[in-house]
């Protein structure tokens, strides 16, 4: 049985994206970061809805208008379609795993 913890015995620094299950209207999915950020002048703006939650790790995102988010384990948000965003932090130790779920949601 799968473990979302469990992380492959080196981690390397580049971020992995593995999809857990998809459906007509979902995609779920566990993120493992380790240091990594979005490029310099870029924004992800993403089709769907995406939720997503911390389990492990501290990390930080901004907003377009300079808004900035410190996220730690357990923290979670939703992230409306087209809400321009950037990751500016991911923890290295521990690494960060995120649990994503993009479809069209409501909070």
């Amino acid at each position: 049985m799968p473990n979302i913890y469990k992380l492959p015995q080196e981690v390397s620094q580049l971020e992995k994206f593995e999809q857990i299950v998809s459906g007509k209207n979902i995609q779920i999915e566990r993120i493992v970061s380790t240091g990594e950020t979005t490029p310099s002048g870029q924004w992800y703006d993403q089709e769907l809805d995406e939720w997503v939650i911390l389990l492990q790790g501290e990390a930080e995102l901004s907003y377009t208008d300079y808004t900035r988010i410190k996220i730690k384990a357990g923290d979670y948000l939703l992230i409306p379609a087209h809400t321009k965003h950037r990751v500016e932090y991911t923890s290295i130790e521990p690494a960060c795993i995120w649990l994503a779920v993009h479809g069209q949601l409501s909070a």
